[in-house]
């Protein structure tokens, strides 16, 4: 069997592993959104956040092996997908696991060639490839709670409720909004919420540390290079004129139904204030406007992180299964 590197400008490798990410989608995750072509064709090359990626591909499966460059150096990430119900030309019994064990010996090679010693996995919970890596000794760590908000179960009024009763606790903050890359005048302040997000439920992981250039040159890669529309609502303390809080939100033009929450974070000195739930309650508001189409939004969160989960749940969201289940496995121990 070939397994073929992933070019994003190849039109044949990008539709391949869209087939099979839909087949996967429609056998794990019916009720979830999937990547679209636009989506997934920048993903494969750069993640989330510009960072140096690849992806090989058969006919009935892929996997993506992030490399981290900054921190972390040690460490591989990997997301393996296959077509449910795949069979081989030269056998009656159903491939599928011998796929993905090929794939995943190749994924294992390429990560040593990197000098990597720990594969970091990322699984949909209770499903085929989950139990692979049970099977292979992965050891489970952060599970990743999905919530969905439902637009239409929202009821006149009560994100305008939220919000006001949020913002009597929220006295000397005041609320900025931007759509698209982050512009110049906020730079340091996202990077300063992202360096608050590293006291979040995580794994045990090196902490990023983000400056202005880097927001420029990572944090925005989604929104610059995948063509999703960006909204973010930060608040900011009145008295110092620092960045208090943030959420950033994106939505797919191809797949404009589903809301994609990124991230949100409070900065230590400030909680206490409601703030995250005031910037998620006004983010809501603004969409209600500028996206009309919208009719839910999915987030997750470490089932260990209650105080983010509480604010979804005051504003509606409800958990949908499956959740998200990251594995480690030392890449030494690894066959």
């Amino acid at each position: 069997m070939r397994i073929l590197q992933v070019d994003p400008d190849d039109a044949a490798a990008l539709a391949a592993c869209v087939a099979v990410q839909a087949a996967a989608k429609e056998a794990e995750d019916p009720l979830g959104p999937a990547k679209t072509a636009r989506v997934l064709r920048v993903f494969l090359a750069e993640g989330f956040e510009a960072l140096p990626c690849e992806a090989w591909y058969t006919a009935d499966g892929f996997y993506w092996l992030e490399l981290p460059d900054r921190e972390n150096l040690y460490l591989a990430r990997l997301i393996l997908v296959t077509r449910p119900q795949a069979t081989r030309l030269d056998a009656v019994k159903p491939a599928v696991p011998d796929l993905r064990q090929d794939l995943f010996q190749h994924a294992l090679g390429r990560a040593r060639a990197h000098g990597r010693t720990q594969l970091s996995i990322l699984t949909r919970q209770g499903t085929a490839t989950d139990e692979f890596f049970r099977a292979l000794g992965a050891q489970p760590a952060i599970l990743e709670a999905r919530r969905v908000l439902d637009l239409g179960e929202v009821t006149p009024g009560q994100v305008a409720a939220i919000r006001a009763t949020a913002a009597t606790a929220a006295t000397g903050y005041s609320l900025v909004r931007w759509t698209g890359p982050t512009p110049e005048d906020h730079l340091d302040g996202v990077a300063h919420m992202l360096n608050a997000m590293n006291d979040a439920p995580r794994g045990e992981v090196e902490d990023q540390v983000w400056d202005a250039d880097r927001v420029r040159e990572r944090a925005d890669s989604s929104v610059l290079r995948m063509g999703v529309r960006g909204y973010s609502v930060a608040a900011v303390c009145d008295a110092t004129g620092e960045m208090a809080a943030l959420t950033q939100l994106e939505v797919d033009p191809d797949d404009p139904e589903w809301g994609h929450q990124g991230l949100t974070a409070v900065a230590r000195p400030h909680r206490g204030h409601r703030l995250g739930l005031l910037v998620k309650a006004a983010m809501l508001q603004w969409l209600a406007e500028a996206e009309p189409d919208l009719n839910r939004i999915e987030t997750g969160n470490a089932d260990s992180n209650s105080r983010m989960i509480a604010v979804n749940e005051t504003l509606g969201f409800q958990p949908m299964e499956p959740f998200w289940q990251w594995f480690e496995l030392p890449i030494g121990e690894a066959g």
